[in-house]
């Protein structure tokens, strides 16, 4: 089924508000996951919808709770989510942080309490849009082993960056410190595929192509020992300063058993002219030129802008697997 952009929204966030969501955070989910599909994210997007309806259900999420924020100093905002889903609390997050960064310069929200933070170069981009430069990290359950390990202790931790360009959409950069995003994982067990083998390990440390193993073992981590030393880092940085569950201690993003995540994600935002710099945007754009002029180098997050724009233009279409269940629903 074909959907625009805007029809979709209408229809995601119907079905978190028949399941009991408000409507405010329906519509937040809904623009959240359709915006995830548009840019080729799709285990981010609709995929998420069955199994975070069934988290509805069991308790696993609060489809009620209305995020709060508490300045806790001049150029910091707490914000409890309130074991609902991330978004809500993410969108409160981005309107504190706009003003404080440009009256102090730097500001920083700690989000707790939370859930799945979804495609976090989406919320980066909401703040370059605004002539700021942002950085943020959210940890998840665990499913990465530290290096030398095979039991599951960090979670696959994206790290998320952007900056303004002059004359174009911002620079931006999102990795999770997996080798893969783990929702690659989820997409493929779903769609009943295989994975490459060096995506992950099975319970016994063994490299494996079936998903449902993946699922059961650990991802692999991107740049190996280093990979998984950044992924310490965000837990200390979302976990850690948000009082937030550590990977090991928090459930499954993927099922409904278990009690909340109460995952954390910490966003710090940045106005370029704190260093007297008023052409940030310029020379990130002189150095984007650069990086493009070299044959066939690419700057990161262009393919995933790229598709958007396309979504924008053409619609994005349910995939008939998932379509059916999210029918059900």
């Amino acid at each position: 089924m074909k959907l625009s952009i805007e029809q979709a929204e209408d229809f995601v966030s119907s079905i978190f508000e028949k399941n009991g969501v408000l409507a405010s955070s329906a519509r937040s989910v809904a623009r959240a996951l359709v915006a995830a599909e548009a840019c080729g994210q799709g285990g981010h997007g609709f995929r998420r919808i069955p199994v975070y309806v069934a988290q509805l259900h069991s308790g696993k999420v609060n489809g009620k709770a209305v995020p709060t924020a508490t300045k806790v100093r001049p150029a910091v905002v707490s914000i409890d989510a309130g074991h609902g889903y991330a978004y809500p609390a993410i969108d409160l997050a981005i309107q504190e942080l706009e003003p404080l960064a440009r009256e102090q310069g730097i500001a920083l929200a700690a989000i707790g309490r939370s859930h799945h933070a979804g495609v976090m170069a989406l919320t980066v981009e909401r703040l370059a849009e605004q002539g700021l430069v942002a950085f943020m990290v959210a940890n998840a359950p665990a499913s990465m082993a530290p290096w030398g390990g095979i039991r599951p202790l960090y979670g696959t931790n994206p790290i998320a960056f952007a900056a303004p360009m002059k004359d174009a959409d911002p620079l931006v950069i999102d990795l999770a410190l997996s080798k893969v995003a783990r929702g690659k994982i989820m997409a493929a067990r779903q769609k009943g595929v295989t994975i490459p083998g060096d995506w992950a390990l099975d319970a016994q440390g063994r490299p494996t192509t079936d998903p449902h193993e993946a699922i059961n073992g650990t991802m692999v981590p991107a740049g190996e020992a280093k990979g998984a030393a950044l992924a310490l880092m965000v837990e200390i940085m979302a976990a850690g300063l948000t009082g937030g569950n550590f990977g090991f201690q928090a459930s499954s993003l993927l099922d409904d058993m278990g009690t909340a995540p109460s995952l954390g994600h910490t966003i710090i935002t940045i106005d370029p002219t704190i260093a007297g710099n008023d052409a940030l945007a310029e020379r990130v754009s002189q150095m984007a030129a650069e990086i493009e002029s070299q044959g066939n180098a690419r700057l990161p997050g262009r393919r995933s802008q790229g598709i958007r724009k396309q979504s924008l233009d053409n619609g994005i279409t349910v995939e008939d697997d998932i379509l059916g269940q999210i029918e059900a629903l």
